[in-house]
């Protein structure tokens, strides 16, 4: 009980504490008693709107603890977003906090959800709002309690038991179309599922510190913030800051050294832009990382020249693994606690016990190694993954077993090797087609990254009248690059014919300030394709900045794009 359960380090606020097991059953059992006496029971949706703080896990497990059912919101969504899930999960209560902290602004979460109860047409019977010092939200009287307040004199709650199938949380994720998707996760199946991965793939024993730099809005946050770790016996930590600026590209080697972090899980896109930021690793000398042994990179494809600079900065294993919000845990990995395989750059390594991973051609057949296909899933999917959607059973069914009857469509494309080795090219959507010729952007990104002055990159299939589509790359370039940006242009064209081909006619570049990108560090390719090709779009509710689309408007204007079709 005296192991330290959650490290809760926030350069935002400048704030750091530890939360032992015992503190934190303690707090989870009273707000889960609280909650309970305002009315909900095993089954209820409770709707979790709240930055990067302790108390977020405390609402998960204090949820789990009566057999509710949670849903977290990325915190600042959207009032009209949230809205949406509000209708769709049509929670009994709402448990935010009244603000979230960025590097240079407060996000007031109270006036977006008060915006979005009264767009809903479910409305919750009450709401929980923990006050945080840097805003304190004005409260509605008879629906809004305050967190403090509305534990006092609480009888705390003993665990509800519940069956194996029964929904954890439901979590929502940004399909491409209109309505979010509910994905469901099962109590038993994830329990089961990341206590094993928790071992088996990050080597972590009880008592060991494991960091996934990611949000509690997410899946890494639900899987690797909240209960990898918990149910192991492991301390996580509550990072609110960012790889950068806060207050600098070093703050993530501080959080390693000042912790002792076994292993860290992150986003690419973190690493990327450290390294723009700190080119030569001059602020990780500062820091003693003698415990850190292992750095796992998924969320997006990590492109080999990120893997390589990390791994030449760190001197420690650099392990890449894929997996979805769909499945809770990764399909492909490196089995670091069981036998390390060799890594091979831009792999993910080899599927896990469990999935069946299969490289399928439009038709649904096997195809051979070394081919590019949909990679899909057969049937069954192992414990710990979605055994449907929330109220959308059909929905689940054309979204993710129709295409190919007996197996589960991944939605990216790729090819296995010789050795049973998995690369993940692109999401299916971002194959193009070239005069015919099925290409890969990932392929030509990875083209693009290997030039020593970008620093990251995005290519987009555009539309073309002679072609189809042609590719289109965008270059953020390194921090104190001096050379001009015909110059580099010229270069990364040259470096695809060279890599990939005249076949994959790149001939258009164009250098950005910065991509746009969802809170979670995914590149926004299908709106920039739509900027490109002069379609509407609807600015997806999970971006970062919307100010970065104009700067691409801008890029693509100076390009000619949206052309005269």
């Amino acid at each position: 009980g005296d192991r330290t359960a959650i490290i809760y380090d926030s350069p935002v606020t400048d704030t750091k504490h530890k939360i032992s097991y015992a503190e934190l059953q303690t707090r989870v059992a009273s707000l889960a008693g609280a909650l309970r006496a305002k009315g909900v029971e095993k089954g209820d949706r409770v709707l979790i709107y709240m930055p990067m703080v302790p108390e977020a896990i405390e609402a998960m497990l204090a949820c789990g603890r009566l057999g509710a059912i949670h849903s977290v919101v990325f915190g600042g969504f959207a009032a009209n977003e949230l809205a949406v899930r509000i209708d769709d999960a049509k929670p009994k209560a709402i448990i935010a906090a009244s603000c979230g902290i960025e590097p240079n602004r407060v996000i007031h979460y109270k006036p977006l959800l008060d915006e979005a109860i009264e767009l809903a047409a479910h409305k919750p019977d009450f709401c929980v709002i923990f006050q945080r010092e840097q805003e304190v939200a004005k409260l509605i009287e008879g629906r809004d309690y305050s967190w403090h307040g509305f534990q006092f004199g609480v009888e705390p709650a003993e665990c509800v038991p519940v069956a194996g199938n029964h929904p954890s949380y439901i979590l929502y994720t940004s399909g491409t179309t209109g309505q979010p998707k509910g994905v469901i996760r099962h109590t038993a199946g994830q329990l089961v599922a990341l206590d094993w991965t928790m071992k088996a793939i990050y080597n972590i024993d009880a008592g060991d510190v494991f960091w996934a730099a990611s949000d509690v809005g997410w899946v890494v946050g639900h899987s690797y913030i909240a209960y990898g770790q918990l149910i192991h016996g492991a301390t996580t930590i509550v990072f609110e800051g960012k790889p950068v600026g806060t207050p600098d590209a070093g703050t993530f080697w501080r959080i390693i050294s000042e912790y002792g972090v076994k292993a860290l899980f992150t986003a690419p896109t973190a690493f990327r832009a450290i390294k723009r930021e700190d080119p030569n690793g001059e602020l990780l000398k500062k820091y003693d990382l003698s415990k850190f042994e292992t750095l796992f990179l998924a969320g997006e494809r990590a492109d080999p020249d990120t893997i390589t600079w990390a791994q030449d900065q760190l001197g420690v294993p650099v392990i890449d693994h894929w997996w979805q919000t769909e499945t809770g845990w990764a399909i492909a990995a490196n089995p670091m606690g069981i036998e390390p395989l060799p890594v091979k750059l831009g792999s993910p390594s080899v599927a896990m016990p469990g999935y069946d991973v299969q490289i399928l051609d439009e038709a649904g057949n096997e195809m051979p190694a070394g081919e590019m296909g949909a990679i899909a899933i057969k049937l069954p999917l192992p414990p710990g993954t979605l055994p449907t959607l929330w109220n959308a059973e059909e929905r689940f069914i054309s979204a993710y077993l129709e295409t190919f009857p007996g197996y589960y469509e991944t939605g990216d494309a790729g090819y296995k090797d010789e050795d049973g080795y998995l690369y993940i090219m692109a999401r299916t959507d971002d194959v193009i087609n070239v005069a015919g010729h099925r290409l890969s952007t990932g392929a030509m990104e990875e083209v693009l990254a290997s030039h020593p002055d970008v620093a990251e990159c995005a290519v987009i299939g555009v539309m073309d009248k002679l072609k189809g589509q042609l590719p289109l790359g965008f270059l953020c370039l390194n921090a104190g690059c001096e050379r001009g940006h015909d110059d580099i242009v010229k270069d990364v064209v040259k470096l695809v014919r060279e890599k990939i081909g005249p076949v994959a006619a790149f001939k258009l570049a164009v250098v950005v300030d910065r991509l746009p990108k969802t809170r979670s560090g995914k590149i926004l390719r299908a709106t920039m394709v739509k900027i490109a090709d002069g379609q509407d779009f609807k600015v997806p509710a999970t971006i970062d900045d919307p100010a970065i689309l104009d700067e691409i408007r801008d890029a693509l204007g100076a390009l000619g794009y949206p052309g005269q079709s």
